[in-house]
């Protein structure tokens, strides 16, 4: 470890760290714009700058040089102020002066070190450039007379969004930066570069003008649009959600989001169900609570009572649920609702268990049946860092697409993964860190579940210290669900089978009620979708925003969300629906608040009380292990269209119809 000194300061760095790593090291800040830790570095900006000796007597940019033995650093020298003023001075001759009309405003680099590290006047009094807007989708506005070509919007494109979709043209002062030709950037996580931009030069679109940060409530939560558990700030103003940032976790998303996890959020204020509605004759009418109550109490159901959970529910919604249902004797629960109905006798044959973060250190990677640009797209961040950085080899089985990385595609038959072609099980029993990664289209061929076990086994996937074999979830509620036994053998054909004479449907909106024709359907949600239009009472909840939640991630890690905003008109956080309902049909669940419902799911299932990785252990079940000959299917059809709340969006509906229908939409004239 190289011994340094930095501004009087003696200490041991990392072997390999640079210059301006060795000063946050010491606990100096150092002015940067283009250097960003997780990209590599690129040198442009110059603001890092520092004195070291020995070496040439001018300062240098910190950001590229090499710690080396003995080096004396100097951050607060006459040599280096000046410096840091005259870059800044260089990087404001251009930028316009529209601070007051800037999105970026309270929350920009340049606007924060040009006060702490520039001149109070400027000797350029030449004509300021002009840059034309540029067009990167319906995400990330643009406004590129305000860039200054730090190019981190450029490497996250290439580096971590695998899309090269973004770069610079020209030369010197005419260099701008732009999407290719001017199109659409294809990615699912572009909103991504409007955080990374230090200056106003991208910012989000549908944020545009809204509001300034000062007048924002901040909330800690986690996203609910995937299975990922993305940790993210809530930024609300009154009673609305104007915008959802990512927080830094760097076991999961690092600090990343998808565009649906960030701009989802125009769909909570719209199509909201805000009062109760109990259908007469045919059509759904507003009612009072009471009234809805006294007609699901008019069922006389007895035992013959169900509960399916949506891909949104969260584990406190789902125990009430399941609370609810056990007093009045029934035993249906399920929480996959599209009709999957794979083993979970084994929570562990289910689970993620190489865990996000160690995806990226996987050597041979076999994917089945999983689209993970779609499914769970900070997963697949991982996995093209593994190929990025690791040198790691992706075979794949299933419909073919674009992963953003190389990929050998052996063919979309489910019998392959019993049946591998020599060269891919060599890799795999050649590798030291091998991860099978198997979809929920994969889990939905007899066979595949138990094969893909077997095959972990013959290629020793699972070892000491590692764990290569995995199920990638793309529905948030789905683990919280196991855990919380909304699991039938048969999954939901078991619930069809049964005839249920009342049903919940706990935000479930993708489930085939025509199948449930003579069973009274009460939808417990937040939106009027497709499980609101089958109701015969429709109960209005809290969306994920609007209550304390616990959920837990496709890797089994258990995460606690805080209440941003309430919910609007007449509805009701889900848990408190139903233990008031709970009254009116004469039964006791056994809490009668939040906290208390919270602490007797932990009671029942202990794992949920302790925040971070549950230990499932690892038990294999006997299944059969010959998968059918037939094609995978893709689970999702649509990224962007995935839930309720992502269908009443205006902004993921527009992401839709042009990103993956391809709809062109002309710009208009400014």
């Amino acid at each position: 470890m190289p011994k340094v000194t930095v501004d009087g300061v003696e200490l041991d760095v990392p072997q390999g760290a640079t210059v301006l790593q060795a000063c946050e090291l010491a606990g100096k800040e150092i002015p940067r714009f283009c250097y960003h830790e997780r990209l590599s570095i690129a040198g442009n900006c110059r603001m890092c700058l520092v004195e070291v000796s020995p070496g040439p007597p001018k300062p240098q940019a910190s950001c590229a040089l090499p710690t080396a033995e003995g080096q004396v650093i100097r951050t607060d020298s006459p040599m280096v102020k000046k410096a840091r003023e005259g870059v800044m001075e260089f990087l404001l001759i251009n930028h316009p002066l529209d601070c007051p009309i800037c999105d970026q405003g309270g929350e920009c680099d340049l606007q924060d070190q040009s006060v702490a590290y520039g001149r109070g006047g400027s000797r350029y009094d030449e004509n300021k450039r002009a840059v034309t807007e540029k067009y990167m989708g319906p995400i990330v506005k643009t406004v590129m007379t305000r860039c200054i070509q730090c190019t981190r919007c450029v490497r996250f494109a290439e580096e971590v969004a695998g899309v090269e979709d973004i770069g610079a043209i020209y030369r010197g002062e005419n260099m701008q930066i732009t999407s290719y030709l001017e199109n659409a950037v294809q990615s699912e996580l572009s909103g991504n570069v409007v955080d990374l931009c230090p200056v106003g030069a991208l910012t989000l679109k549908p944020y545009a003008f809204e509001a300034r940060p000062w007048e924002l409530t901040k909330t800690l939560g986690i996203d609910m649009m995937d299975a990922v558990g993305t940790n993210v700030r809530i930024d609300s103003r009154g009673r609305q959600v104007l915008r959802v940032l990512p927080r830094v976790n760097d076991d999961v998303n690092e600090e990343w989001a998808s565009d649906k996890t960030r701009h989802h959020v125009d769909g909570l204020v719209r199509r909201r169900l805000d009062r109760p509605y109990v259908r007469k004759g045919g059509a759904l009418v507003e009612a009072s609570w009471a009234e809805a109550f006294a007609a699901i109490k008019t069922v006389n159901a007895g035992s013959s009572v169900a509960a399916i959970a949506g891909d949104l529910a969260d584990c406190e919604t789902m125990f009430a649920a399941k609370a609810l249902v056990t007093a009045l004797g029934g035993t249906l629960l399920e929480g996959r609702q599209t009709g999957l109905d794979y083993d979970v006798t084994s929570l562990s044959a289910v689970n993620f268990n190489t865990t996000i973060a160690e995806a990226e250190n996987a050597d041979a990677i076999l994917l089945v049946g999983t689209n993970l640009r779609w499914e769970a797209p900070l997963i697949n961040t991982r996995v093209r860092k593994a190929v990025w950085k690791k040198g790691a080899k992706v075979f794949a089985i299933g419909p073919e697409t674009d992963l953003t990385y190389k990929t050998e595609w052996l063919g979309d038959d489910a019998s392959l993964v019993a049946k591998l072609p020599a060269h891919v099980t060599d890799a795999l029993k050649g590798a030291e860190r091998p991860m099978l990664v198997f979809g929920g289209g994969a889990l939905s061929v007899p066979g595949v579940h138990g094969a893909g076990l077997a095959l972990a086994k013959a290629v020793n996937a699972v070892k000491d210290g590692w764990n290569g074999y995995n199920v990638v979830h793309f529905s948030a509620a789905r683990m919280g669900s196991l855990m919380l036994g909304y699991s039938l053998p048969g999954g939901i054909k078991d619930v069809i089978a049964a005839k249920p004479k009342l049903a919940f449907f706990l935000g479930a909106d993708e489930v085939d009620f025509s199948a449930l024709p003579d069973t009274f359907k009460v939808y417990v949600g937040h939106h009027g979708d497709k499980g609101a239009h089958a109701a015969d009472v429709i109960l209005p909840a809290a969306a994920w925003t609007e209550k304390d939640f616990t959920t837990v991630n496709t890797e089994g890690r258990v995460q606690r969300s805080e209440k941003a905003v309430f919910a609007p008109g007449d509805a009701r956080e889900d848990w408190s629906i139903f233990r008031a309902l709970a009254d009116t049909l004469g039964v006791n669940v056994g809490f009668d608040s939040f906290d208390q419902c919270r602490a007797a799911m932990i009671a029942a299932v202990p794992a949920l009380g302790v925040e971070g990785l549950a230990d499932y252990g690892w038990t294999v079940p006997k299944l059969p292990a010959k998968p059918e000959a037939r094609a995978i299917p893709s689970p999702i059809k649509d990224f962007y269209l995935t839930n309720a709340i992502c269908r009443a969006s205006p902004t993921m509906q527009r992401c839709s119809e042009e990103l993956v229908h391809g709809v062109d939409f002309a710009e208009a004239a400014e």
